[in-house]
């Protein structure tokens, strides 16, 4: 992965002030197989053991082979799921993974109170948040409020020292150099805004003050040398205000750090901006999606082609490079909705990343996967799982105009353009520099190995 499990390290953050033994097990880093986690588990014989999980085809794969191995131990540890994969569908989870517990939304309290109510043989059933099967019964209890606004600077930072930090801070991002070293730290929860492919485990966003967020990035310079902010909310740019307020504290705290974020279109204004640029931001990952206005507007993104081409000139206006991410599927797409894509792409390519469409995926608890079933596309969520979505960059469910063989070829020529476009960069680029090397003798190139262009 390429993202710090920051929902595990919180976890094990309040866990462990709660007086609880943590430790985590690594296979990110390591890519362990199966056999030797079933060692490690025989031999810790662990009491507890708790995973989190986005709603990927390749992590839900994943699970279905570690609970394999979790339940076939000797001493089976009580079992727990969480994440965004487990919680529109904790039914279809429990049932797969033999799990006990799935735990819906933020987990920082309910983890607490369940593992005190297991420690203390009390009833499951009073604690809010949870879900477990009772005679084959899915039992849903009350749901967990959110933690509130004033309360997130009280939960502890992450369980930093018990992950291998030194890959996740080796781990690259645009603008970084190979001396860099990069965290990601989560500034919100939540999002303002309600697109009809996202999953939402809350309805609006609640903001960390400026001060604990500072105060983070202090402690990961001194403990870890972190001078690369990955700033890895759901959409860290939530307002100019707030933007400002962070970009100030910052400055104030003299932190000296590059940074990343997600951002919106139609905050991009020259201001604002040009104080991201000075506080130390050098990229900011745009949700554009689409470039048509239509298409825009049934996935209810809340911008259009114009704020978009103001947003993305005036970002790179002022030196910021822009992640342009795109995906091509909703609802009454075709050829002409792509082909917008494909030549916005090339028209505002600063090839500072590789630029590609991805396939919609309507993941179970988004407004589109209903639809999908409404409409008769999907099932239910065994379908989803076991037959549509068996690849993220493969069609789930068409939602398009196009037939499954038009949307295919449709797709794989947009990305073939884009690639050339790309790759032809690179090799001129490339030629430029040998003849920089050989014919002008430039000194600040040391040879062809491995080449990162920024």
């Amino acid at each position: 992965t390429t993202w710090f499990p920051h929902g595990l390290a919180y976890i094990a953050a309040v866990l462990r002030k709660a007086g609880h033994e943590v430790s985590v097990y690594s296979q990110d880093q390591y890519h362990w197989p199966e056999s030797h986690l079933k060692k490690f588990l025989i031999e810790k014989e662990p009491e507890l053991v708790a995973i989190s999980l986005i709603a990927g085809y390749y992590q839900y794969r994943k699970l279905l082979k570690i609970s394999e191995v979790i339940n076939s131990v000797p001493n089976r540890p009580i079992y727990i799921l969480g994440g965004h994969g487990p919680s529109p569908e904790p039914e279809y989870f429990l049932k797969k993974s033999g799990a006990d517990y799935i735990v819906h939304g933020e987990g920082e309290i309910t983890v607490v109170e369940l593992l005190d109510a297991l420690e203390g043989e009390k009833d499951t059933s009073r604690i809010n948040g949870i879900s477990y099967l009772k005679d084959g019964v899915l039992v849903k209890t009350n749901e967990r409020e959110m933690i509130k606004k004033e309360d997130l600077d009280t939960i502890p930072l992450p369980a930093w020292d018990l992950f291998p930090i030194d890959y996740y801070a080796m781990l690259q991002f645009p603008g970084m150099k190979s001396t860099d070293r990069s965290m990601q730290v989560v500034t919100s929860r939540g999002c303002p805004y309600h697109c009809n492919f996202c999953y939402r485990m809350d309805t609006g966003t609640r903001l960390r003050s400026v001060k604990s967020i500072i105060e983070e990035i202090r402690e990961l310079k001194e403990r870890y040398q972190i001078n690369y902010i990955v700033f890895s909310d759901e959409l860290t740019m939530v307002g100019v205000k707030r933007t400002q307020e962070l970009c100030e504290g910052i400055l104030d705290a003299d932190l000296d750090i590059k940074w990343y974020c997600n951002g919106r279109i139609n905050f991009a204004k020259l201001d604002l901006l040009k104080l991201m640029k000075k506080a130390g931001c050098v990229f900011i990952g745009y949700g554009v999606e689409s470039f048509d206005a239509e298409t825009l507007e049934r996935m209810n993104k809340m911008i259009s082609p114009k704020q978009i081409v103001e947003g993305i000139e005036t970002t790179q206006q002022v030196g910021i490079k822009p992640g342009l991410f795109m995906i091509f599927g909703n609802i009454d797409e075709n050829r002409e909705t792509l082909q917008k894509a494909v030549d916005f792409l090339l028209k505002y390519d600063d090839h500072s990343q590789l630029r590609t469409i991805r396939a919609l995926t309507p993941y179970p608890g988004s407004p589109l996967y209903y639809h999908a079933i409404e409409k008769g596309l999907l099932k239910d969520v065994a379908d989803f799982y076991e037959n549509k979505h068996i690849n993220s960059d493969l069609l789930s469910v068409n939602f398009t105009q196009l037939s499954d063989e038009e949307f295919y070829q449709a797709l794989c020529e947009a990305n073939k353009t884009l690639l050339k476009n790309y790759y032809g960069h690179m090799l001129k680029a490339a030629l430029e520099q040998t003849e920089r090397l050989y014919l002008s003798k430039d000194v600040t190139f040391r040879g062809y190995r491995h080449s990162r262009h920024s």
